[in-house]
Order: structure tokens, then sequence, then C-alpha cells
């Protein structure tokens, strides 16, 4: 794929000019070392275990281009279907992977609090360089290093000590279809920092305009500091034709609580990574997946939860549903590190199948290096229990209605998970009009 790695670096050299008018040299030598870093690792193929049942051929065949300043024409009312039903205490609209402060809305926020755009926090001269450069991890993550080749907008948030936010963030990250060039592509980061004994709930919002079909390519970034507490959600209801690619990197120190709630109701094909590691005694991690994909959409979820220290506990349930020519893959790694004894770690893995052409591709992983440990883990796919549906309808309800019943109840374990009640019930209204007109089999 050569070739196409190509337009990538076209389209960078086209972008360098502006970069160089309004950033410093360390920003442009940190985009052009991950420029780089993309060029030499090229787009995944299926022959690599990590891809195998995912080809990124869509992505990696088309022509994207960054959006243009000032080129989308976007209003409030587009954004109103992802905002909370109440106010935030900061939101941060994006459109086209750039700030928009007159559609964001902020709050007061607790002394030493800060939540802006990660271009504002950069050009204010925050030392941010070195949270923009690739992990180790990404070394073996091209979008990743992608993302920081382009990075140019995104969210910086950062909670002090002894500070709790008792209202969610909430970041809206919106794509037009109107760019001059062709095909969007978006490149955001965000990067979340909690101090010691602090607590937040931040809320990741990913949506576009019907029909558009442009990629999204996210990097999140997130620190936890002793005994911090963080509920971190990613709602991702891109169009249908789009291409989305995330990527998850969280480290949590002593005695710190990470719960992630990843909601994927949108795009064609669709990737999501996971990776957490509990870097310090007594951390806690959840993570709770939901998913839905029909006519030949692809949904891909890789979790790796890795206990690199003692007495730490991670759960973990994905499910997801699959209709028509749907695909899923989920890819759940837990790793246990020599000296992290007295780890907990349970994993659940479920889907449901609305039609003998969906399919999903499902592969726990345990890497166990302890032995005073206790692992678990579980996977199962399936459809509608015909029982169920005989009996909902002798009580005189429709097919329709009882199958809505059946799906919603199957999902719950993942709802019921949701400690926000704005964020639930903002999710089972999208649920349901999923099941009512995106998945027909199951209305």
């Amino acid at each position: 794929m050569t070739g196409t790695v190509d337009q990538y670096i076209a389209e960078w050299e086209r972008a360098r000019p502006r970069w160089q008018r309004s950033g410093g040299d360390n920003l442009i030598r940190t985009r052009e070392a991950a420029l780089r870093q993309f060029a030499a690792l090229g787009f995944p193929t299926t022959r690599q275990e990590e891809w195998r049942f995912t080809s990124v051929a869509p992505i990696a065949e088309r022509t994207f281009s960054l959006a243009r300043p000032a080129t989308a024409a976007i209003s409030s009312v587009d954004v109103d279907s992802l905002r909370l039903t109440t106010t935030p205490a900061v939101e941060l609209v994006f459109v086209n992977g750039r700030h928009v402060p007159e559609l964001s809305r902020t709050r007061t926020l607790p002394a030493r609090s800060r939540v802006e755009s990660l271009s504002s926090a950069l050009e204010s001269g925050n030392d941010l360089e070195a949270r923009l450069t690739t992990t180790r991890w990404a070394e073996k993550q091209p979008f990743v290093a992608l993302n920081t080749a382009f990075v140019e907008d995104g969210a910086w948030i950062q909670v002090p000590a002894r500070t709790v936010l008792d209202r969610p963030i909430h970041l809206v990250f919106l794509a037009s279809r109107d760019n001059a060039d062709g095909a969007l592509m978006l490149h955001p980061r965000v990067l979340i920092s909690l101090g010691e004994n602090s607590q937040a709930s931040v809320i990741e919002t990913y949506g576009g305009t019907a029909g558009g079909q442009y990629f999204t390519n996210t990097v999140t970034d997130i620190e936890l500091d002793e005994n911090a507490v963080l509920d971190h959600y990613k709602l991702q209801y891109e169009s249908a034709a789009a291409f989305h690619v995330g990527a998850t990197h969280v480290r949590a120190q002593r005695s710190a609580t990470y719960r992630s709630h990843s909601i994927s109701f949108g795009g064609a094909l669709v990737r999501n990574d996971v990776i957490a590691v509990l870097d310090g005694e007594g951390v806690e991690c959840t993570l709770n997946g939901l998913y839905t994909a029909d006519a030949q959409r692809l949904v891909d979820n890789h979790t790796t939860i890795d206990h690199a220290q003692p007495h730490c506990a991670s759960r973990e349930i994905y499910k997801g549903i699959l209709a028509e020519h749907a695909r899923g893959v989920f890819n759940g790694k837990i790793i246990v590190r020599p000296d992290a004894q007295k780890t907990d770690a349970k994993q659940t893995n479920r889907a449901l199948l609305l039609s003998e052409d969906a399919q999903i591709n499902t592969k726990p992983q345990l890497e166990i290096f302890a032995n005073d440990v206790k692992c678990t883990h579980g996977a199962a796919v399936g459809q509608l229990d015909d029982e169920a549906l005989f009996y909902l309808r002798s009580r005189g309800l429709g097919d329709a209605s009882a199958r809505r019943m059946l799906i919603h109840a199957f999902a719950a374990d993942v709802l019921n998970h949701l400690p926000l009640e704005l964020v639930r019930a903002h999710i089972e209204t999208r649920l349901q009009r999923e099941l009512a007109r995106v998945l027909p089999a199951a209305a």
C-alpha cells in the first residue's frame, strides 16, 4: 500500500506551510517524526494478527484531505442531536476537526481545572508536545502515528488533585460533507490528566452529516494519578458511510479507578482499540461496550488490560447486535505480569445475530505470568430465543415489539452499568431508533 501512504505524505507536505505559520518548531518536528513512523509502518494488512479479520483497504485505497479553515456550514441545529439534555461543566464542539467557540458551552470550573481546545493550549505555551509523541504501544499502531502526524486540534483536560467535577465534560466532534478537496479526514487528539484524589466524567461524542463519507482517526491519552476516578464515555454515531478508527491509551496509578463505556452505532468500518495499563497496586478497571451494525458494516473492538502491579481488578463486558450481512470482531487481551499477584480479572463477550448472514469473530486472550490470580473469560454467540419470543407473543405483544424487548434486555447489561442517567437515556433512545430504522430485521 505504498502508493496510498504517498498520498498522505503529499497531503502532509501541503499542510506544512500553514503549520509553520501557526505553530512552533517543536510541534513541526513531532509531526514530522510521526509521519516517518507511519511511512515505515504503512497501513496494516490482514496478514497481521491484530488485523486478521479487518481489512482497512476501504480507507487505504481512498484519498482523503484535511478540511480547509471555515469551509463547514454547521449550525447549532446540527449539533443539537448530539448535545446532552442538561448543561455539562464544559461542552467543546469541534467541526471538521477544529474547535468552534460559538457552538461550545462553558460553565465556571473549580480552581486550577482546565478544559480547553488543544490548539489553544499549544498556542498558549503549554508543554504538551511530549504527550503527543507516540507511546510504546504506538510502535505497532500506524493509525496513532498518523494521528500525531496530522494533529491540529482536540481537547486538553486537566483536573487538579483533590478536585471533584460534579458535572460531566462533553466533547462533540462533528464531521461535515462540505470539503472542496474531496473526502474529509479528521485527526482529533484528546489529552486527559486527573490528579490524585480527583474525580471526573468525560464524554466523547462523534457524529457526522447524513450520508457523509469521511475518515475520523482519533486518539485519547489518559493519565490517572493515585486514587483518581474517571468515567469515560465514547459515543460513536458516525455516518453509515464513514470510517472511524479510535485508540484510547490509559495509564492508572495506585488505587485509581477507570471505567470505560464504549457505544458504537454508526460507521461503515469501525475499529476501537482500548489499552489500559494498571500501573499501581489496587487499580480498578472496567470496560463496557455495546455496538450495532447492519448491511455490510464492520465493527472491530480490540481491548488490552495490562495488570502490571498486584492487587488489581478488572471487569469487562462487550455486547454486539448484528443484522443482515454485518460483521463484528472482538479481541480481548488480559495480561498479568509476573509481579501482579492477587489479580482478579473477568471478561465477557456476547453477540446477538439477527440474520443467518451476520458474523462475529471473537478471540479472548489470557497471558498470565503470575500464579496467585483469579482470571476468567467467556464468549457466546446466538440468536433470539424462539421460546422467549413465543412467550411474549402469547401475552399479546406483536412480533416487532417482542423482538425489540428481547434485544433491549440483551443490551441492558451494558446500559445498566452507565453511571450517568442522562447518558443512559440518550443511548437508549438511539438504540430504539437503530432497532426500528437501521436494523429492520429487529423491528
